[in-house]
């Protein structure tokens, strides 16, 4: 918004206005009308986003309220500081005095003019060639939907953030020792790693569940300046590598959860579901054919469940008739022998202004064969210790350690990583599509974590874009009084998009949050871009000027302000889309996508803009013809009017005095 202001006082400078306070008061009453215009569209695009629910909600309206409150106070400063600023600093410079800004001038000036010179060639044939722009603006539409598949989808960009976890699974029966041994061997060969500043392990849990067979270990990396060389993924491969050659337990790295509270870790989580009540043992067999179906896909690096049925148990059978006969509960056996072979909570006590806590257990010694079940006592009614031995019965089978359920369902818990190139989006999808092919009548997948959300997020993108848009249209039917003016403004936003896809591909980035976030704000830079032409021309238009001429000259008067708004961005951007280190992947999606759809959409704004207003111009006059034409206050618009009924040389003008 100041660079539109500060450029439009330097314009009357050129127009010999001598004054700066003039130049800026000028300026100012031409511009006031477009930027308040263009700062209401601009919020307007964040309202409907700002209501979103879910995790996406929350990334789109603390972005969004960020946005709409920054361009607010633009164009407070636009409407005030900016142009008193201009009036005190600006004046006009004598270039005869200053040789090298006369020559830096020159030099600018033949540049600007021969750009538009090309610009006004091709405006032209926009202009009289009503077809082309029609066609150019469905060639845009059909390459949009066509990047648009092509692109991977995404929810979140995976990032760099310098922890890694290592989930290990014994096999089932491993004492805690043994899963300690093969931690502690395994903790020493990624030790060695250099990106690697600590690690520390854990027995006894893990993602896929707890137990004594599951461990865990966690990896904190060293600073990123200390490892330019060793990004995440570098460590990742590094570790797999280790961990491959490991053949007494199952183990699988994964980098933290970029979302605290949604699953357990990077990459994909999802449950299969028993619908058809089948056994635990026809369901588990079900579940390890189509994870080895899954493991065939390229788009997936690794797929794992720890669901295991073949734990070593023992089934205690209680003798309620005898429990009866010595008057002793069932249930008061079962909490005795619980109490004895687990542990059991008794009672706090105070020593030394400390509190302790009691806990009942056995030595491990005396609880670990069937026949210290003789040592363990029951007390009767009548005060007589009974040997729990005699109570119950223990039978030997092998089980699962827990049974899981998932919305009320039994379940397996699947997790998995994506192979480098692919998408967490297009692993959904092959996901889903193995699920309808190899999941027999009676089961299905239900997605979890972050997964869960992506797949809930995906369907809701679409209504939001197209409620955004309807809100900027209304909004400009109200300002502009015309159902058809607006069009020309929204008729440019597909280049736009079209640029930010064809950058995403390009660039190998995905389609995600962070990238819609920024496809967003670009719907509003075009708009915001595409309002100062129309605007403009509809000033010239109700002051007299004929609708090729308005066009026209409004595009040669705003040609200068647009491309140094839109260069500003585009190189305001360049830092985030080669960023690099912490955070790298969320900067990467915005810049990729905001210089692509500015690149592009600028292009096609420039030329379909001016030539769509004539168009929709000429339509509404026919219902809504101008009856009267209006004074223009613009001394800009006045000098065009008064060149063009003398015509004193051949519109365009394209040289600019020097």
């Amino acid at each position: 918004d100041s660079i539109v202001v500060v450029e439009a006082v330097k314009a009357r400078f050129e127009t010999a206005c001598g004054d700066a306070h003039r130049a800026a008061k000028d300026a100012m009453g031409s511009l006031t009308a477009a930027l308040f215009t263009t700062t209401l569209v601009f919020m307007v695009i964040f309202i409907p986003v700002s209501f979103m629910g879910g995790t996406t909600g929350i990334f789109y309206k603390q972005f969004g309220l960020t946005m709409a409150a920054a361009v607010g106070i633009s164009l407070v400063n636009a409407l005030t500081l900016s142009p008193a600023l201009a009036a005190l600093i600006l004046k006009p410079v004598d270039y005869d005095k200053q040789r090298i800004t006369a020559k830096v001038r020159i030099a600018y000036q033949a540049s600007f003019t021969a750009i538009s010179k090309c610009y006004y060639r091709l405006l032209m044939q926009f202009i009289r060639k009503r077809s082309v722009v029609f066609v150019s603006i469905a060639v845009a539409v059909v390459a949009l939907v066509v990047l648009m598949r092509s692109v991977n989808t995404g929810f979140i960009p995976d990032e760099d953030t310098g922890s890694i976890f290592v989930d290990v699974n014994t096999p089932p029966g491993y004492t805690q020792q043994k899963t300690m041994n093969v931690l502690t061997r395994l903790s020493n060969q990624i030790d060695d790693c250099q990106a690697i500043a600590d690690l520390s392990s854990v027995v006894g849990f893990s993602f896929s569940g707890s137990g004594s067979n599951h461990g865990m270990i966690f990896i904190q990396l060293k600073p990123w300046k200390e490892r330019r060389k060793y990004d995440i993924n570098a460590v990742l491969d590094e570790i797999n590598a280790i961990l491959g050659r490991e053949h007494e337990a199952t183990a699988f790295a994964m980098t933290s959860g970029l979302v605290d509270g949604y699953g357990s870790g990077g990459g994909f989580e999802f449950s299969i579901q028993n619908q058809s009540g089948a056994d635990i043992r026809t369901f588990h067999a079900i579940s390890e054919d189509f994870l080895a179906h899954l493991s065939q896909c390229p788009e997936i690096e690794t797929v794992y469940s720890s669901y295991e049925i073949n734990y070593p148990q023992y089934a205690v059978d209680v003798d309620a008739s005898r429990c009866k006969k010595m008057g002793v509960s069932p249930s008061t056996v079962l909490e005795e022998l619980s109490a004895y072979m687990g542990s059991a909570y008794v009672s706090d006590f105070n020593l030394y202004n400390k509190v302790y806590q009691v806990t009942m257990q056995l030595r491990p010694e005396d609880r670990s064969k069937i026949e210290n079940l003789d040592q363990m006592f029951i007390r009767s009614p009548q005060g007589q210790m009974l040997p729990i031995s005699q109570f119950i019965s223990l039978q030997k089978e092998y089980q699962p350690q827990v049974i899981k359920s998932f919305n009320m369902l039994n379940s397996i818990a699947i997790n998995g990583n994506v192979a480098r190139g692919s998408s967490s989006g297009e692993v959904i999808r092959i996901i889903e599509e193995v699920a309808d092919q190899y999941l027999p009548v009676g089961y299905k997948i239900e997605w979890s974590g972050i997964t869960r959300e992506e797949s809930v997020a995906n369907s809701r993108v679409a209504l939001v874009f197209i409620i955004s848009i309807v809100f900027i249209y209304l909004v400009m039917v109200g300002l502009y009084e015309s159902l058809l003016i607006p069009l020309a403004v929204l008729l440019s936003v597909p280049f736009g998009l079209t640029g930010a896809f064809l950058f995403a591909k390009i660039f190998g980035v995905d389609n995600n949050i962070y990238m819609q976030i920024g496809l967003i704000m670009l719907i509003g830079l075009l708009c915001k871009t595409a309002i100062l032409l129309t605007e403009y021309a509809t000033q010239c238009r109700l002051a007299g000027m004929t609708l090729k001429q308005s066009a026209i000259y409004s595009a040669k008067m705003r040609l200068r302000p647009i491309l140094m708004t839109s260069l500003t961005m585009i190189f305001g951007m360049l830092p985030l889309m080669f960023s690099t280190g912490v955070g790298a992947n969320g900067s990467r999606t915005i810049g990729v996508g905001t210089v692509g759809g500015m690149l592009v959409g600028i292009v096609g704004l420039l030329c379909v803009t001016p030539a769509l207003f004539v168009v929709f111009q000429s339509v509404e006059e026919k219902f809504k013809p101008i009856r009267e034409f209006k004074h223009s206050e613009d001394p800009m618009i006045q000098k065009e009017l008064e060149r063009l009924a003398e015509k004193e040389k051949p519109y365009p003008i394209v040289e600019v005095s020097h």
